[in-house]
C-alpha cells in the first residue's frame, strides 16, 4: 500500500469517526431539547397549583417526577459535554489539520447549543426548588394556624379578622405567583426561540458565504423590498397631502 493510500485510509476512518460524534451530539441535543420542554412544563403546571389544593400524595408524586427529570437531564448535559470535549480532541488530532477551520466552527456551534441548555435548565431547576421550598414554608404556617384553632376553639372576633386577612393574603401571593409564572414561561418560550432564530439565521449565513449567488440573490430581495417600501411611503404620503387639500377646502 502507497503512502496516499494509507493516507487516504487514515482520513477516511477520521470522518467516520468525526460523523459519528456529530451524530451523536445532534441526538443528543434534541433529546435535551423535548426534556427541557416536558421539565419547563411540568414545573409551570406545579406552580400553577395551589397549595392546599394538592393532596399529599399528589405532591410527592409530582416532586419525584421532577426529581427524576433533573437527574435525567444532568446525565444528558453530561453526556453531551463529554461529546463536545472527544470532538475538540478529534480537531486537535494530527489527520483533522486540514480542515481545523470548518471543524472548529461545527465544534462552536454545538458549544453555542450545549451552553443555552444548560443555562435554561439551571433556571428552571432553581426556580422550582425555590417555589418548592415557599410552599413548604406556607404549607407548614398554615398548619400551625389550623392546628391552633382545633386545639384551642378560639373564637373571638379578633382571631377570625386575622385569620381572614391571613386568607387574603395567601390568595394575592397565589395569584402573584402565577402572574409571575405565566410570564417566566412567556420569557423562557421566548428566549427558547431567539435561541433557534439564532441557530437558524447562523445556517443562513453560512450558506450564503458558500454559495455567493445565494448571498446575491437575498441581497437583491432586500434591495427591491427597500424599493417598495419607498414607494409605497411616497404614495401614501401623496394621498395623505391630497387628503388634507381635500378637507380644509
Amino acid at each position: 500500500m502507497t503512502t496516499n493510500d494509507c493516507k487516504t485510509t487514515n482520513m477516511a476512518t477520521c470522518n467516520d469517526s468525526w460523523e459519528d460524534l456529530r451524530k451523536q451530539a445532534r441526538q443528543l441535543e434534541n433529546e435535551l431539547d423535548l426534556k427541557l420542554v416536558s421539565f419547563s412544563k411540568l414545573c409551570t403546571s406545579y406552580s400553577n397549583h395551589d397549595q392546599r389544593s394538592r393532596s399529599n400524595s399528589f405532591s410527592q408524586s409530582q416532586d419525584n417526577v421532577l426529581v427524576a427529570m433533573t437527574t435525567e437531564l444532568e446525565h444528558l448535559l453530561t453526556k453531551l459535554s463529554t461529546v463536545n470535549d472527544k470532538m475538540a480532541e478529534y480537531i486537535n488530532s494530527p489527520g483533522a489539520s486540514s480542515h481545523n477551520a470548518a471543524l472548529m466552527h461545527t465544534l462552536q456551534r454545538h458549544r453555542d447549543i450545549l451552553k443555552d441548555y444548560s443555562h435554561e435548565f439551571y433556571k428552571t431547576k432553581n426556580n422550582f426548588y425555590t417555589l418548592r421550598e415557599r410552599e413548604d414554608l406556607l404549607g407548614s404556617v398554615h398548619r400551625d394556624i389550623e392546628s391552633y384553632k382545633s386545639s384551642t376553639g378560639v373564637n373571638n372576633r379578633r382571631t377570625e379578622l386575622f385569620l381572614k386577612e391571613h386568607e387574603h393574603l395567601r390568595n394575592s401571593d397565589s395569584l402573584i405567583d402565577n402572574a409571575i409564572s405565566i410570564a417566566m414561561a412567556t420569557k423562557e418560550n421566548i428566549t427558547f426561540q431567539r435561541g433557534m432564530l439564532k441557530s437558524i439565521q447562523t445556517r443562513v449565513t453560512t450558506l450564503a458565504n458558500r454559495f455567493p449567488a445565494i448571498n446575491s440573490l437575498i441581497h437583491k430581495i432586500n434591495l427591491r423590498k427597500r424599493r417598495d417600501s419607498l414607494i409605497l411611503g411616497g404614495v401614501i404620503g401623496i394621498c395623505t397631502i391630497i387628503l388634507l387639500l381635500y378637507t380644509f377646502h
